[in-house]
């Protein structure tokens, strides 16, 4: 559920901005640190910890609840540093021969991905289990991971040409299914808390898929508008997986309901829902582009940002039982929307916040990348050799220190490897305390 930017240089201050995996956290990484934001009310929104002693945070990944993250620099792009945020402490780095793209966590696996590779670590002592090289291009980092821990599926574009999804076991490390979800190449994908569905969107943005794994079934089909293609940014489930939300570049912000049309259609008694039925059951006479365009579902409400263009990330979660829509952009706001669960419709804005902590009233809304390499063999270089980071395990202190230079850089030992670091264990971490690692969470709307 995250958008990076791929341009440091830009004027705005925030460089990333994710939900985490049940979204009771926001993660924001900017030019002076990054910040954490428990999300557990409406009417406030305080940071639940703060560090400027790492600049220029680029991706900034928390594992649920924990005190564990996970931190990229555009200082050093290629350097995955994993954090113990509540110590004030470095658990250990690791060096990849490429810039990190993404990184993704549950409570079995880490996943990097970079241009053409994808890096899966054990949590539990974040050594490298499995490397699934010679992917397809991937330039934007597109790949999700499930938060579930038995079906802790991975997904990943499977082609530059068209939209297929390849899914991998990162528990089993097999392959599972390759779906050709779109015509077009992929531009989103994310699962459900359940990891037994998979939503999926192209770079022409019109219409977004579920899919029902492990078999790869179609389950549902949206369309997100008829007028124009968009950038999909972001689709995130609900907890439940009763609805699906996703933002664009456009100023509208989609929630489908998942739900059986049939059903639907049953229920529906409207003069709409009587239209509609009644489109549906002609499809089957109709040309097959436009039979596809009539028997795919409609949005079941939306909402609207300031503006179109804005960089923004969405999510539905459970504020005090009720549900809600939440949008975080780069412009450094968070909005909060209430959603009808009935009716649908357009969604009202309940509270605007800035990612500073401060909040206002609602007001009504407006109309360095390249091939996957290995690193450098013994005698390279000073500046390349500095590249490589050894686990380090850093003293217990109020604040993160900033990454020093390791005193011996090691040479590349294993071709088959292709990340290093991480010698060291998280034996210094309870894994199996609730406190350090609450457990999944399963809450309904």
């Amino acid at each position: 559920m995250s958008f990076q930017s791929h341009h440091a240089e830009q004027a705005a201050e925030l460089l990333f901005v994710s939900f985490n995996q049940d979204s009771s956290s926001l993660q924001i990484g900017s030019k002076t640190g990054f910040k954490l934001y428990p999300l557990n009310s409406v009417d406030t929104l305080d940071f639940t910890h703060e560090n400027n002693d790492r600049p220029n945070i680029y991706l900034v990944e928390r594992l649920f609840a924990s005190s564990l993250v996970a931190l990229v620099s555009n200082d050093h792009p290629r350097k995955l540093d994993v954090c113990h945020f509540k110590k004030g402490s470095e658990i250990c780095n690791y060096s990849y021969s490429n810039a990190i793209l993404a990184v993704k966590l549950n409570r079995m696996r880490l996943v990097v991905c970079l241009e053409e590779s994808l890096y899966i670590h054990n949590i539990r002592d974040m050594k490298v289990l499995h490397t699934i090289r010679e992917t397809p291009r991937n330039p934007k980092g597109i790949c999700a991971l499930s938060p579930h821990n038995e079906r802790a599926y991975l997904a990943y574009p499977g082609s530059i040409q068209a939209g297929e999804v390849q899914i991998f076991d990162t528990v089993t490390l097999r392959a599972v299914i390759n779906i050709s979800a779109h015509d077009n190449p992929l531009a989103a994908v994310a699962f459900n808390s359940q990891g037994t569905q998979l939503a999926t969107a192209s770079e022409k943005g019109t219409v977004i898929r579920v899919f029902s794994l492990p078999d790869g079934a179609k389950l549902f089909e949206f369309r997100r508008g008829l007028k124009r293609c968009a950038d999909i940014q972001c689709l995130a489930f609900s907890i439940d997986s009763l609805f699906l939300c996703t933002c664009s570049n456009t100023e509208t912000v989609h929630i489908f309901k998942l739900e059986d049309h049939k059903e639907k259609s049953q229920e529906d008694t409207s003069w709409m829902g009587i239209l509609n039925s009644t489109f549906r059951s002609s499809a089957s006479y109709l040309p097959a582009g436009i039979s596809d365009v009539v028997s795919q579902g409609r949005s079941f409400a939306t909402a609207r940002l300031p503006h179109a263009g804005l960089k923004s990330v969405c999510t539905i979660v459970s504020l005090h039982k009720v549900p809600r829509l939440l949008v975080a952009t780069y412009e450094g706001h968070l909005y909060i929307y209430n959603i009808d669960q009935s009716e649908g419709g357009e969604c009202s804005l309940l509270r605007a916040h800035t990612l500073i902590g401060q909040s206002s009233e609602p007001t009504v809304p407006l109309e360095e990348s390249s091939s996957d390499r290995p690193l450098a063999q013994a005698g390279a270089s000073d500046e390349a050799s500095s590249l490589y980071a050894t686990a380090v395990r850093k003293p217990q202190t109020s604040s993160f220190a900033k990454a020093v230079a390791p005193t011996d850089s090691l040479p590349y030992q294993d071709p088959l490897d292709g990340a290093v670091g991480g010698e060291e264990t998280l034996g210094g971490l309870r894994i199996h305390d609730d406190s350090e690692f609450p457990p999944m969470s399963h809450k309904s709307l």
